[in-house]
């Protein structure tokens, strides 16, 4: 009985079983999204400074990614993995890479703490800080650091629940996180007049309760997929594996930082703290684009994982066709929302006029390319399912590292403007989609013929 839920990824109906796998998922991400919504919407709205707050905390995020981002490396590399494993029933490595991932998530917790606590101070005036705006980033992010392991454990092994078909279980490890970081946001802000570091402090409580309800499912019975001591020990091909496939995940995210520290430090330097503002707005509105998307395909990742490792493949095909539906019309409708009703959007966050008015003119440029963004998140999703390190390493690469950071640094130097840091995301966004479309076309069949033949070497005839 212990495989048996896991079992029901080859065997159930596709559609029943993604909205079984993805709308937990999907739920959970837009739950760990209300983390910083609701952080920022209640700093955006604190009286007199809401404003500088804002901003302060905003350019605390690439600290914030980049410990996140670690997190995925762990999680997003070893999960498909896992799910592998499972499908071709080999548990006993499906649990060797879980307990090898927990070993490295405790290491980067205290290697990012400590690294972060010497270089914050330099590191916040790098991103575009200013004297206005550095006691509010320096106050946020002092505290949010000492709760990294807190965010490494929930957010690196909750992608393994997900792997072994507990998606409602890994949505209640976020839930549970999200609603104690609702109540004691405006406990902590407002009533104990605590401010910025009320939200930080906030934050930290709620992440340790979601990271204690992962572990304690994670080592008991109910886990069909549990650590075990015996695994904890690293093993350099097991970490190596999850490390080549993680890469990718890693740098979805960690770019994220690179993005906001050239954007702010432009935006900064060519328009001032107004214009960061808007950035620190305009790239919250852009989760709500990507999460449902994002959410909603981890869910679904571990079903093509287990049934391209069972060799499986019409139901690997009929599972991307439904994804790809899904991901491209949610999050194109989402962004079409955004660039129609900006200052709807910003109202979230800002009650500053002057701020709104920016928002309205320069968001519909911003998020121009995320309504196509459905098609890049399918195919990058459906590498890394498919455990495609290299094409997915490219891919993730490719939108940020090669096109948007160039672009966001050059084109203001060339322009003198401002404004052309906001045009470098929309034309990263349709370049890169072109690409990896074109990608998935030519090696999407390839990989598929190569889960074929493994089927025929595992059943021969």
């Amino acid at each position: 009985m212990e495989n048996k839920r896991e079992e029901r990824l080859g065997t159930e109906k596709i559609l029943k079983l993604m909205l079984t796998m993805g709308l937990p998922s999907l739920v959970a991400q837009l739950i760990n999204l209300l983390y910083n919504i609701v952080d920022r919407s209640y700093i955006g709205h604190i009286t007199g400074v809401g404003a500088a707050a804002l901003t302060g905390v905003g350019l605390s995020l690439p600290i914030i990614v980049i410990v996140t981002a670690f997190s995925a490396f762990v999680g997003g590399g070893g999960a498909p993995l896992a799910a592998i494993a499972l499908g071709r029933g080999d548990r006993e490595r499906a649990e060797k890479i879980l307990g090898n991932g927990v070993t490295t998530l405790l290491f980067l917790s205290i290697s990012l703490m400590v690294v972060f606590f010497f270089i914050k101070e330099p590191f916040l005036y790098l991103v575009g800080a200013s004297h206005a705006t550095f006691p509010y980033a320096n106050d946020y992010i002092s505290i949010y650091l000492c709760g990294t392991v807190f965010v490494q454990i929930t957010v690196g092994l909750n992608t393994f629940i997900t792997a072994q078909g507990n998606s409602k279980t890994a949505m209640l490890s976020v839930l549970i996180g999200a609603v104690i970081n609702i109540i004691l946001d405006p406990i902590f802000i407002f009533v104990c007049g605590m401010g910025v570091k009320g939200a930080a402090l906030a934050t930290v409580i709620s992440q340790g309760c979601s990271a204690a309800w992962v572990i304690r499912f994670l080592t008991s019975s109910k886990a069909s997929l549990r650590i075990r001591r015996k695994y904890l020990r690293p093993e350099w091909k097991i970490v190596s594996g999850t490390a080549a496939l993680g890469i990718s995940p890693f740098i979805m995210q960690a770019t994220e930082a690179l993005i906001s520290v050239t954007m702010n430090s432009g935006l900064s330097r060519y328009g001032g703290d107004m214009y960061v503002g808007t950035l620190t707005i305009m790239q919250s509105v852009m989760q709500f684009v990507s999460v449902p998307a994002n959410g909603f395909s981890q869910g679904v990742q571990p079903i093509m994982s287990y049934n391209y490792g069972a060799g499986n493949i019409d139901r690997v095909k009929e599972t991307f066709r439904k994804l790809f539906l899904f991901t491209e019309t949610v999050s194109g409708l989402i962004a079409l929302s955004a660039i129609l009703f900006p200052t709807v959007f910003g109202r979230l966050f800002t009650n500053d006029e002057n701020l709104l008015a920016m928002v309205g003119r320069v968001m519909p440029v911003f998020m121009a390319g995320m309504v196509i963004f459905g098609v890049q998140m399918t195919c990058q999703s459906t590498f890394m399912a498919l455990g495609q390190a290299k094409i997915s390493l490219f891919v993730a690469m490719l939108r940020k590292v090669i096109l948007l950071a160039p672009l966001a640094f050059f084109l203001p130097r060339i322009t003198n403007s401002a404004m052309s840091i906001y045009y470098a995301e929309p034309i990263s966004d349709f370049t890169s989609v072109t690409v990896c479309s074109l990608l998935f076309l030519l090696n999407f069949k390839k990989i598929l013929s190569n889960g074929e033949k493994k089927k025929i070497e595992k059943n021969p005839v």
